[in-house]
């Protein structure tokens, strides 16, 4: 029995292993093996119960989930111990294909627990090899089933902690950029982005946070960031339109953001008001953080989040109306008539860019965020935006459907947009615009600061 790792990346859907990297007893050349040399069994394992689990999957449609079964291997090769690609090497990666709709590659669960939470599942895997390695020896008889861990270069500076506020403690994750590393990403510069634009490496760094919506809610702060693609706020791309480097900070609710407290909870209109019992910790949480970081630009303090964490963004900017430098809510669903004319003045000088999908079945945006944005423009918002799509479609090309077309995902996904940076145009279909020039949603972030 011999010790393997998996890889994982964090998809627009979350979390999947697409990799396997097999620690050999010998070493072996690339000719020798290829993706029928092994195969390949999962098992996913609730680790709260250490039991196997059916997903009951709503998002698509109502769906039955196997959790264990055997995965394909699409390619086999040598490799370095991080799975990169060599000659000859006591490694050997084993790629796998995954998809949405494919579950059995995926490192999370959708709605496991109860409460309709999702959870981050162990994945434990036997490897077994099937067919015979060629040398003046022939090997055969392998099997590698002893996890020794993950890799996953996404995660390359995330941490978890918690938060100090004793009336209401909140886990979070968050993101300390590698200044060393970003300062190389900054001056190396393409076509692109080598404009007028470009400064010298900020001194303070803004921080960009991150409020998940209702399945990414419980005590795995790891969830609240690699449920959504938020680990793309740290790329090196989206670094780099904000300034240079930012950190990040995700906050974890225990529950939903929209859980007002209320004692009866049988009542759904008590249970989610338009308050929030969480708005107080989520602001001690943030003010705590700054306070650890005081390279923290504080005018350079930006706030977003999906769905329910779209209302929770719009309440913590009704509740501190002059603590952002700007926002960025992702199908938002605080409702209008929640918006005082009062709070409608106080939020009209505030750069918010909305991101919504027009057949959104959750939060439509004809009862929500567009009549709010229609009333801060009557109030003389000049720096508010909406990129509103049609559908949610992969652009990327990596998702296709069964007849081949690109992935059209539910229409209440809209983050995958923002975290892709595919948001450019604004309601009326022109480019958003900033100083004369057209800008996505990270690059007019990065430019915003608190007046």
């Amino acid at each position: 029995m011999y010790p393997y790792k998996t890889f994982t990346i964090v998809t627009d859907n979350g979390p999947y292993i697409t990799k396997l990297i097999l620690k050999a007893p010998k070493s072996v050349r690339a000719e020798c093996i290829d993706k029928d040399t092994f195969s390949v069994y999962v098992e996913r394992i609730d680790p709260k119960t250490g039991k196997g689990f059916l997903e009951n999957h709503t998002w698509p449609g109502p769906k039955i989930f196997p959790s264990q079964g055997y995965r394909p291997v699409s390619a086999a090769y040598p490799c370095d111990e991080n799975g990169g690609k060599v000659y000859q090497s006591g490694h050997i990666a084993l790629e796998m294909p995954y998809q949405m709709g494919a579950p059995i590659g995926y490192s999370m669960a959708a709605s496991l627990r109860e409460g309709g939470y999702n959870a981050l599942v162990e994945c434990r895997y036997r490897v077994t090899q099937v067919k015979d390695i060629p040398g003046e020896v022939p090997i055969n008889g392998w099997i590698f089933d002893e996890s020794q861990g993950d890799i996953c270069p996404q995660l390359r500076g995330w941490q978890n902690g918690c938060s100090h506020y004793e009336p209401l403690p909140l886990n979070y994750g968050y993101f300390t950029p590698d200044l060393d590393h970003a300062r190389q990403s900054f001056t190396a510069l393409d076509s692109n982005y080598g404009d007028e634009w470009e400064h010298t490496f900020p001194e303070k760094l803004p921080l960009v946070i991150w409020l998940h919506g209702h399945g990414e809610g419980g005590d795995d702060p790891a969830l609240a960031y690699t449920g959504n693609k938020v680990v793309a706020i740290s790329s090196d791309d989206i670094q780099r339109k904000l300034g240079g480097a930012a950190y990040v900070l995700v906050p974890q609710c225990p529950t939903f953001w929209m859980n007002s407290g209320a004692v009866n909870h049988q009542d759904p209109q008590e249970l989610t008001s338009s308050k929030s019992m969480y708005t107080e910790a989520v602001k001690a949480a943030i003010d705590e953080f700054i306070e650890l970081h005081p390279d923290i630009d504080r005018d350079r303090v930006y706030i977003g989040g999906c769905s329910n964490g779209g209302f929770m963004t719009m309440r913590m900017l009704l509740s501190y109306p002059g603590f952002f430098a700007a926002a960025y809510p992702v199908c938002e669903a605080l409702r209008p008539s929640d918006f005082s004319e009062q709070d409608i003045e106080n939020l009209k000088h505030l750069p918010m860019w909305f991101t919504q999908a027009e057949n959104d079945p959750i939060v439509p945006p004809d009862g929500l965020v567009l009549p709010l944005v229609r009333r801060l423009k009557a109030a003389g918002a000049e720096n508010v935006h909406v990129s509103l799509f049609e559908r949610i479609v992969d652009k990327s090309g990596l998702y296709k459907d069964g007849q081949g077309r690109p992935l059209e995902y539910m229409g209440h996904f809209s983050w995958i947009h923002t975290f892709n940076d595919d948001c450019v145009y604004d309601l009326d279909g022109t480019r958003v615009m900033h100083e004369g020039r057209p800008v996505t949603l990270w690059r007019w972030m990065g430019r915003q600061c608190r007046k």
